[in-house]
């Protein structure tokens, strides 16, 4: 059993997949118009819309196609999870993403990971931008005394 996340794109489909592929070190594995699946006939915007594409990140497989604009939404609740090698790439996808995006978090240093950020970007798709700390450089969790206790009551 495999599962895949699939991202469902109001017209963008191919621009997005193209943009993941160029910047992000994907590679567009199929993509496939309307006009060109086996029995069917383009039925809008001259069966341009994709009804099938495939892109691979690192080992993972993302797969997305064009839904009518009118009933596109962009993605709620969801986020697209990715972890990259550096902190100078996490930089670096974060400013390409951000461009017209919409950012829910800055790219900044937390308690479990050198840069972490939340965003939406122009194609609708909010994605966790994430360079994880080893165990090693994790802040501890505080340790509380009986003494540091029974001093402060509640």
């Amino acid at each position: 059993m495999k599962v895949y996340t699939q991202l469902n794109f109001g017209g963008n489909c191919e621009e997005a997949f193209r943009f993941y592929e160029l910047n992000l070190g994907g590679k567009v594995l199929a993509m496939m118009r309307q006009d060109q699946a086996p029995g069917t006939k383009a039925t809008s915007s001259p069966g341009k819309a994709i009804v099938h594409a495939r892109l691979g990140i690192g080992d993972t497989v993302l797969i997305g196609n064009d839904v009518p604009a009118s009933v596109f939404e962009k993605i709620r609740s969801v986020y697209v999870y990715l972890s990259v090698d550096s902190s100078e790439e996490a930089e670096r996808v974060y400013k390409l993403l951000a461009e017209d995006g919409q950012v829910y978090m800055p790219l900044e240093e937390t308690f479990f990971a050198t840069r972490f950020s939340q965003l939406r970007d122009r194609f609708g798709v909010s994605w966790s931008i994430i360079h994880e700390r080893t165990i090693a450089q994790q802040t501890p969790a505080p340790v509380f005394s009986a003494a540091l206790i029974t001093s402060h009551p509640i």
